[in-house]
């Protein structure tokens, strides 16, 4: 927990030091996780252009289907291919991004795997195109081959992975492991029994040890399924083993020392929950935590003026600015009642003041506003405070960034440069 980590500075957390995590040549790999929605996908890139710029070889693989991160980096769209970002890098550094095609993916192994003709035929199976497309936790399977094959070429010396948004902190960790158990489990063993049987023999196996499940299968899914499945199996056979041997080796290089796994998370109760989980969950599967990134923390450049405070001096301007009113008002109608009692030339001003706001009400009304403006953010920031000490209350070993929320969007590279320099600052100041 030493690397990358400065002791000095939020209350009860040690400072996650970005840029040392980022500037050490030993990090060849790291892995933004958590929640959907908490801004990973921004997190990953502001990494990897920040990175670039002090001189690393970097590469941003996302999972991200909005594109986001290409429009921010310039880029008309990203794919399976590793694009250069232009603009971007410094002292040798340089930056390219892409964004995972599943299915794309998927398809390279068995090109890779397979014979040509072989490959041709598990190309065009139903059972593998459905398979490949859209089968729980191939997503993930496939975003672990993927850094696989980044992490085996010589290209970049650092790798950010943007995880798949998913349901649950586990998905990323366990899907790997699923999909390779499926594909090498005794259900796929069963389907490959007649195929290694043959002939006749082969068949009445099948009849006999699957004719429930085959009916079964025959009224929900249509007869053709279960011979889609056995050709594809047939197909597959010898690339079966290689599927859970790189499954295996990928899940030590994510035990590895030079991987850090950085948990992004919202100042919010669920996003917390959710990333005390993940915390818990790297710990018992020995996965090296470099720290936790709180984006969209709220600040205040005068939160020397609490809440309370602000409130109580709205509702003395408003008070007096109603009594003010009432009393100036009516004094405007005196004047003009006597007015026009004494036939007065003044009389036109009189009435036309009557209607004309006092200067200081208006200044009162626009000040009360603003501080009550004031009370709410720092009723946000004292939620917010509430809700990362619970966190680090429960792990206050892990490491801490936070980064202040910007007042837009981003949507560029200056948008992306501006969220790591928040990152680098490890605390919001004024926001």
């Amino acid at each position: 927990m030493s690397e990358g980590v400065d002791t000095v500075g939020l209350d009860s957390a040690p400072r996650l030091a970005v840029d040392g995590l980022l500037d050490d040549p030993g990090t060849r790999i790291v892995v933004c996780c958590g929640a959907g929605g908490v801004g990973k996908t921004t997190t990953a890139a502001a990494l990897g252009v920040r990175a670039a710029e002090r001189g690393r070889k970097v590469v941003v693989l996302t999972i991200d289907p909005a594109r986001r991160l290409a429009q921010s980096m310039g880029i008309d769209s990203l794919d399976n291919t590793p694009r250069e970002v232009g603009g971007v890098g410094a002292d040798g550094g340089g930056l390219h991004a892409m964004m995972l095609d599943m299915k794309r993916t998927f398809d390279e192994i068995v090109e890779a795997h397979a014979d040509g003709e072989r490959a041709k035929a598990i190309l065009a199976n139903p059972f593998y195109q459905s398979l490949s497309a859209g089968f729980a936790g191939t997503q993930e399977y496939m975003a672990m081959e993927k850094l696989g094959q980044l992490r085996a070429r010589d290209d970049w010396d650092l790798i950010i992975v943007d995880t798949p948004p998913s349901r649950s902190a586990l998905d990323f960790l366990d899907a790997p492991k699923r999909l390779g158990s499926f594909l090498d489990g005794k259900f796929i063993r069963v389907l490959m029994a007649p195929a290694k049987v043959g002939g006749r023999a082969g068949m009445k196996f099948l009849n006999v040890g699957m004719s429930i499940m085959t009916g079964t299968l025959s009224k929900l899914m249509g007869a053709s399924l279960l011979k889609d499945v056995q050709t594809f199996v047939a197909a597959m056979d010898t690339m079966f083993g290689g599927f859970r041997t790189r499954a295996d080796a990928t899940f030590r290089l994510l035990q590895a020392p030079g991987t850090a796994f950085l948990v992004v998370a919202a100042p919010e109760p669920d996003a917390l929950r959710e990333a005390a989980y993940f915390v818990e969950r790297l710990a018992a599967e020995k996965m090296p935590l470099a720290g936790l990134v709180l984006n969209r923390v709220h600040g205040s450049g005068a939160d020397q003026l609490s809440a309370e405070r602000a409130l109580a001096a709205a509702e003395n301007l408003e008070d007096g600015g109603i009594v003010d009113q009432e009393s100036g008002k009516a004094g405007l109608r005196d004047s003009a009642h006597d007015a026009d009692d004494a036939g007065s030339p003044a009389d036109t001003t009189d009435v036309a003041t009557d209607d004309t706001p006092d200067s200081s009400l208006v200044v009162d009304e626009i000040t009360a506003g603003l501080l009550r403006l004031h009370a709410e953010r720092m009723q946000v920031i004292a939620r917010e405070q509430r809700t990362r000490d619970r966190f680090t209350s429960l792990h206050p070993e892990v490491a801490v960034a936070e980064v202040a929320a910007l007042p837009g969007d981003v949507h560029d590279l200056a948008g992306l440069r501006a969220i790591g320099e928040r990152l680098a600052a490890g605390v919001p100041t004024g926001a």
